[in-house]
């Protein structure tokens, strides 16, 4: 049982959806970093690395990178009309929504918060504490994002 586990554990790990998948994640990030450096707004190893993993929010969307090179290989290796293209699709769709939309105006909105509890605590009214201003996208980092992931799904797809 533990072989066979192993086993199925080598193929998911070597499988060309989740191995482009991996790539696209970590290509926006690489660019996103690139770009943030060359506009000097890296102040230390730790963002640096952060930037590299995790950080979300700026060009190009990573998530948008992921989701639109999952739904291109899997077109590719399952095709258009099956069940899994259309349930990536659907969770590409879902995932873009809320990066373009739930996201940003959840960012804007804490920012605001901010302000308004920077402004309070000024005037001496209020002990604020920072909220954390989680950063969506614009539909143009989403859109960079999608193209970065489509071409890395087809590259790794046609290969």
């Amino acid at each position: 049982m533990i072989s066979n586990f192993r086993e199925q554990l080598a193929t998911f790990l070597v499988s060309p959806v989740f191995v482009a998948c991996v790539f696209s994640w970590f290509s926006a990030q690489f660019i996103k970093t690139l770009i943030k450096l060359f506009s000097r707004k890296v102040h230390s190893i730790s963002e640096l690395l952060e930037l590299l993993i995790w950080r979300t929010g700026s060009m190009p969307s990573s998530h948008s990178a992921l989701v639109a090179c999952l739904c291109t290989t899997i077109a590719f290796h399952s095709g258009l009309s099956s069940d899994v293209f259309i349930l990536a699709l659907c969770f590409y769709l879902v995932t873009i929504r809320d990066a373009v939309g739930v996201r940003r105006a959840n960012g804007v909105q804490a920012k605001m918060l901010n302000d308004m509890g920077r402004a309070l605590e000024q005037k001496e009214l209020y002990q604020y504490k920072k909220i954390k201003e989680v950063q969506g996208h614009t539909p143009l980092e989403v859109f960079v994002g999608s193209l970065l992931g489509f071409f890395i799904g087809v590259a790794f797809s046609v290969l």
